[in-house]
């Protein structure tokens, strides 16, 4: 990133899609005001994200935003900040449906935007959505409804992991365990769902963030 008031640097991301000098710009405005003109952006930059700080899985989409495995990189893990080229990296798994694409770019595109969304309920990187990390992510979505109990929000998550486990493994004889969720079951679960225009990320708008200071 270069230093303020210069035009940010145009690296070969959001394949297989392109991106306008415009869109950069844009972005590049929103990374400056996140990171406050620093270089990098860490997890205390969120802290002060008025539409962010309410939200009950806000921890999933930090910690989404520093996922190695959402920055392409081969280890697995955390990093401690993020810079410009990791910004645009985490903001192309947000890019809108283009008319010109194909249905292997479309298969593509949506199959990434799912890999995101597998991330975050698989809290420890093993591959799988155990139930355990499927009832936490919907109890924490729950959790801002006041009127429902602890209890209750459990049941509803334990009745939609066996739903889920339905789709992906059938009928499951008496002595056989469901181990969780893998991506291929993942993709199943999503079917029919219209992923591409559900996927958004309007706590980043630019509005949002120039109230951060």
């Amino acid at each position: 990133v270069g230093p303020q008031g210069s035009s940010p640097p145009v690296p070969s991301l959001f394949p297989p899609l392109t991106v306008t000098s415009e869109q950069i710009e844009h972005l590049h405005r929103r990374f400056k005001q996140l990171s406050r003109d620093q270089l990098t952006i860490r997890k205390e930059n969120f802290d002060s994200i008025p539409d962010l700080e309410f939200n009950p899985i806000r921890g999933k989409i930090v910690h989404a935003f520093f996922d190695k495995r959402n920055l392409r990189q081969e280890s697995d893990g955390l990093v401690d900040e993020i810079n410009f080229e990791d910004f645009l990296t985490i903001m192309s798994y947000f890019r809108p449906i283009e008319m010109n694409m194909d249905e292997e770019q479309l298969d593509r595109f949506r199959k990434e935007k799912l890999k995101f969304l597998f991330h975050m309920y698989d809290s420890d990187h093993d591959g799988k959505i155990t139930v355990q990390e499927y009832r936490n992510v919907v109890e924490e979505l729950l959790s801002g409804n006041p009127h429902l109990e602890k209890e209750s929000a459990r049941s509803i998550a334990d009745g939609a992991m066996m739903e889920a486990a339905s789709i992906c493994a059938g009928q499951m004889g008496p002595d056989q365990v469901y181990e969780g969720i893998t991506f291929e079951d993942f993709l199943k679960m999503w079917q029919g769902i219209d992923i591409e225009t559900k996927m958004h990320v309007r706590f980043l708008n630019m509005e949002t963030i120039a109230h951060c200071y």
